[in-house]
């Protein structure tokens, strides 16, 4: 584990020195990161910070704004026309409650974000939730819980507000 952070924080030192105008070295760069080419129409603006990397997927047309903070040991897939706001953290990663076992281990669940997902200014998704097609996380949630497809969520928990068109 200590490898893939030193190795992520490599390509992420290199990323974090471009320019939203430098897109086709930012999109190799990322696709270093993650081990597999992204499509041309992926779209990154620097800062964008992880501890790993090679268990992120994106899929096409996503546009991930600045100082976005990814972790994805438990897996993070990201599917077509996702859409994530400046200063969003997806964190995969958690520890035990109990304290004896808080600082030797380290648990990984999936975060998935279905088709054309919106993930707005300063939201936090926590591992093990799915969030639905066509869905939009209000700024500054912290969303604990799967989202249905073609809702809003807002809030810390987040919760559901109303259903939005597909």
């Amino acid at each position: 584990m200590v490898a893939g952070v030193r190795r992520a924080g490599l390509i992420t030192a290199a990323l974090n020195r471009l320019t939203f105008n430098d897109d086709g070295e930012i999109r190799a760069l990322f696709g270093e990161l993650i081990g597999q080419p992204v499509d041309e129409s992926f779209m990154l603006i620097p800062p964008f910070y992880t501890a790993g990397g090679e268990e992120i997927r994106v899929g096409r047309r996503v546009f991930i704004n600045q100082n976005c903070t990814f972790h994805d040991l438990g897996g993070l897939h990201i599917g077509d026309d996702v859409m994530i706001g400046p200063n969003v953290s997806l964190i995969t990663t958690s520890h035990p409650l109990d304290a004896a076992q808080r600082r030797s281990v380290t648990i990984g669940k999936r975060i998935v974000i279905e088709r054309n997902v919106w993930i707005a200014t300063g939201a936090t998704v926590i591992g093990g939730v799915t969030v639905g097609e066509n869905s939009v996380i209000a700024a500054g949630s912290v969303v604990t819980r799967d989202v249905p497809p073609n809702s809003l969520v807002a809030g810390n928990p987040a919760r559901f507000i109303r259903a939005i068109d597909g």
